[in-house]
């Protein structure tokens, strides 16, 4: 069984008798000596879709659910549930707006690299690629002769994701943006 400190981001543990989906870890160190580190788990209750955040030591073990994860791509909206369909047995795995709103930001008909985690053979969330490719619907101008260095402005994706980008970056372009960070990498 794993420590606290080797969870990552995607896992599902058990805590408190209740399956959780561990969505972001925090880890603050306290400020005295020897203090161990705290890992703040912001969870979801896969049995009840609440959120729910825990605390643990760095060396707190943790009992990990076994989940397996499959391929697949985005494949229609049918009022506010989002379908997506294995790659390899084309099983549907239906998910409702609100549960997986987040990830909606960086999904579109084009996304490639998206996984389903599956808890009990039961689909509990969809897992990004580490960065997607998405096409600015709105920027402000480019300035010719901007330097890569230099200042950012918005840019706005049909997905309704904001993020920054340098300022010779114009309307229409393709970009690959960090999902994790939710930050600009390079032009496609």
């Amino acid at each position: 069984m794993p420590k606290a400190s080797e969870i990552k981001k995607g896992f599902a543990i058990e805590s408190n008798g209740k399956t959780l989906l561990v969505k972001d870890i925090e880890i603050t160190t306290p400020g005295g000596r020897g203090g161990a580190k705290i890992y703040k788990f912001r969870c979801s209750d896969l049995a009840t879709g609440s959120r729910v955040d825990e605390r643990f030591k760095s060396d707190d073990v943790m009992e990990t659910v076994a989940m397996t994860k499959r391929a697949v791509t985005f494949s229609y909206i049918d009022g506010d549930s989002y379908i997506f369909m294995d790659s390899e047995n084309f099983d549907q795995y239906t998910f409702k707006e609100e549960d997986i709103k987040d990830d909606l930001l960086f999904i579109n008909e084009e996304t490639q690299g998206l996984h389903v985690i599956l808890i009990n053979d039961n689909a509990a969330a969809i897992e990004l690629p580490a960065s997607v490719e998405l096409v600015i619907s709105e920027t402000d101008p480019s300035i010719k002769g901007a330097s890569a260095s230099a200042r950012t402005k918005p840019a706005h994706f049909a997905t309704g994701l904001v993020v920054q980008v340098p300022e010779y970056i114009a309307t229409g372009e393709r970009v690959i943006i960090n999902t994790t960070e939710r930050k600009f990498m390079s032009r496609a």
